[in-house]
């Protein structure tokens, strides 16, 4: 075997791999390199399954896309739940769910996947971590279908990278606000 050989295969081995090594780096940070995070391209609206709340502070808890749908479900007698899809997958819970009296808020939020264990706020009525929360509606919210129970709300991001506890402090106060202006904090008029 002659030395030749052998220096010439390394001589064109090195190059090639140089080669393959920069384009595989070049399609890695292309692909990293979008202009950010994915646009939301879709418009959320000023009322959600019957709650108006500002289409800004819903937009921030979503992810992005091209497309947003929701749907009212009721899975049992005290819960409602507004459940917002992005492209098709869904990605953010609104609900509505009647616990007991004398609950609290950290309490019920033991029932919430990501939001146990959050931030207390200063008058004990919400709890939040960057992807979920919960918020106890004020004592006047009463209807006589719900003896006994207070109103909660609960915020609650579905897998979609969202992690903003600012953004979900934000759509949890003025969630729970916004429930608690309307028919849902009042008895039904009568006939109806």
């Amino acid at each position: 075997m002659s030395v030749r050989g052998p220096l010439r295969r390394h001589r064109f081995i090195g190059p090639a791999v140089s080669l393959a090594a920069t384009v595989a780096l070049a399609a890695t940070l292309s692909a990293c390199s979008g202009d950010g995070p994915p646009k939301k391209a879709y418009t959320v609206p000023a009322s959600l399954c019957g709650i108006t709340v500002d289409p800004a502070l819903v937009k921030a808890a979503l992810p992005g896309g091209d497309s947003l749908t929701s749907a009212t479900v009721k899975p049992n007698g005290g819960t409602v739940r507004c459940n917002l899809s992005v492209d098709g997958k869904e990605a953010l819970s609104l609900a509505q769910a009647w616990w007991g009296d004398g609950d609290s808020a950290a309490w019920v939020a033991q029932g919430y996947a990501h939001a146990d264990n959050g931030t207390l706020s200063e008058d004990e009525r919400f709890v939040y971590t960057g992807r979920a929360g919960v918020g106890q509606t004020i004592s006047s919210c009463e209807v006589s279908e719900h003896p006994e129970q207070d109103l909660y709300i609960a915020v609650e991001t579905r897998d979609t990278g969202i992690d903003d506890p600012e953004a979900i402090e934000k759509l949890l106060t003025a969630y729970t606000k916004a429930v608690e202006g309307s028919a849902a904090c009042r008895e039904p008029a009568a006939g109806s």
